[in-house]
This record gives structure tokens, sequence and C-alpha cells, in this order.
């Protein structure tokens, strides 16, 4: 399992230890699904160094305010609000 995969699916009650396994154990699917989610718009919106020198990025300003654009819309679409 990718190991940020399996940080997130701790954060939601996996164990994946046998010996600690707990028949009762609950694990959070819509928590895994959000965090899941989360981490996509932090790969996609572009991080403070981009914002202040957008010409180093591939399409400058307007790639800049498109991938603001794109992270704004995955997180509109799996808003748990809706």
């Amino acid at each position: 399992m990718n190991e940020r995969i399996k940080e997130l699916a701790e954060q939601c009650g996996f164990r994946s230890n046998p010996d600690i396994y707990d028949r009762n154990q609950s694990f959070d699917v819509p928590k895994f699904a959000e965090l899941i989610v989360q981490e996509c718009v932090k790969i996609v919106r572009p991080d403070s160094y981009f914002r202040a020198y957008p010409d180093n990025m591939i399409g400058g300003e307007d790639g800049l305010r498109l991938l603001e654009i794109i992270a704004n819309q995955i997180e509109e679409h799996f808003d748990p609000e809706e």
C-alpha cells in the first residue's frame, strides 16, 4: 500500500497489524475519501512559490489561474455539504 494512503487510512481507523485486529474496529470511509480529495487538491493547487513567480510555471499567469480553477472545481465536485 502506498505509504501516504496508509497514513490517511490509519487516520480513519484502519489498522494493518493483524495482532491488534479488532472485529469492532470502524473505518471512516467518508473521512478517508475527504482526505484523499484534499491530498489531490494540494497537488493541483499552486503553492506560494508559483503564486509569487508565475512566470516560472508553464503557462505563466494564465496557467496559475487555470490550476486555481481546477482545484476549486475538485473541491466543489466532492463537497460533502451538497
